[in-house]
């Protein structure tokens, strides 16, 4: 069972990373690094001070930094527990994978930390925000699918490796959300 399942996503893999195209790997690069969302985060801390103030924007700071910590922190022990081999690495497809990176990264990658970190921020604000601004809930959500999607076409990890991650960064940026509430709430008003 477990084995047809690797099977089905090793083929679901190349199918995905095989549709790339040299005009379009500039555009994954770059949703996929790091730094081209400061603009976003930068647009996140503005609308968080303007619609909480400065103590309750702290205590975002703060839990946002703390989500990150664990989301990433735990990404990297089931990277190492369960030491599933990046695409790269895998001897059985390595040669078919269209790696667009100059490098693969780490020798193991279940599960992406790049899609659980995302989607943590994603599902983090659109709690706290996303009842205040219409359609802040979709763009990040979309967002955090196209950070996730941006691995695989890169060719560093598997759609399971993304979709974990998707799913451990939805669950905690709820969490971390519903206990920055709960401070918010015993801030008072």
């Amino acid at each position: 069972m477990l084995e047809e399942i690797i099977r089905q996503d090793k083929e679901i893999f190349l199918f995905l990373n095989g549709l790339g195209t040299q005009t379009w790997d500039g555009f994954w690069l770059f949703i996929t690094h790091k730094l081209s969302a400061i603009p976003l985060y930068a647009l996140l801390l503005f609308l968080t001070f303007k619609y909480f103030g400065t103590k309750r924007t702290l205590i975002v700071l703060v839990s946002v930094a703390l989500l990150i910590t664990a989301t990433d922190q735990l990404a990297n022990f089931f990277k190492y527990g369960v030491q599933r081999l990046r695409p790269c690495h895998d001897e059985d497809i390595n040669m078919m994978v269209r790696l667009v990176k100059k490098s693969c990264g780490g020798k193991f990658g279940y599960f992406s930390a790049h899609a659980s970190n995302a989607m943590a921020l994603a599902s983090f604000f659109s709690v706290l925000l996303g009842s205040r601004i219409k359609y802040l809930a979709m763009f990040l959500i979309v967002w955090a699918i196209l950070v996730g999607y941006s691995r695989i076409y890169i060719g560093v990890h598997f759609p399971l490796d993304v979709l974990t991650g998707i799913s451990i960064g939805a669950i905690f940026g709820w969490l971390f959300a519903k206990l920055a509430i709960f401070a918010f709430q015993k801030l008072g008003p």
